[in-house]
């Protein structure tokens, strides 16, 4: 085995992973404490599959139907039982929460900036008003 100049003196794993890197465009972890497993971290997070909530639902649905298997369910779509399970306790107490009602809208960032200004705007009309009344009071002895 041929060894460049990057992976002299490191463990044959570790230089074949950075070499795997170094191929898929990311950046090498050098010689650092624990860079190895940075590296894999990184590239596990780059590879790592998204699957989109309409597919997830999508999937819980054909479980729930039972015409197929979980176990073949998942395997057809290239997903652990567990991560199927997880996302089916994860569905179920989604439609609990909804049937009992319990379920808050969440606020838009332009939503929240804006009731961020008003809150700040009360506050201001509150200080003026405490120090008019305190004016006053004082005034009045």
């Amino acid at each position: 085995m041929a060894m460049d100049s990057t992976t002299q003196g490191t463990d044959p794993a570790v230089a074949s992973v950075e070499q795997a890197a170094a191929e898929a465009g990311i950046a090498s972890a050098g010689g650092q404490p624990g860079g190895a497993a940075k590296l894999i971290r990184r590239i596990k997070q780059a590879t790592r599959r998204k699957i989109a909530v309409e597919d997830k639902v999508r999937i819980i649905l054909e479980g729930f139907r039972k015409e197929l298997p979980v176990s073949d369910l998942c395997r057809r779509e290239r997903i652990s039982t567990a991560i199927y399970y997880s996302w089916s306790k994860d569905f179920m107490e989604a439609g609990k929460a909804q049937l009992r009602g319990d379920t808050l809208r969440g606020a838009t960032q332009d939503e929240v900036l804006r009731l961020k200004q008003e809150n700040g705007q009360l506050k201001e009309l509150l200080g003026e008003q405490a120090l008019e009344l305190s004016l006053f009071k004082k005034s009045l002895l």
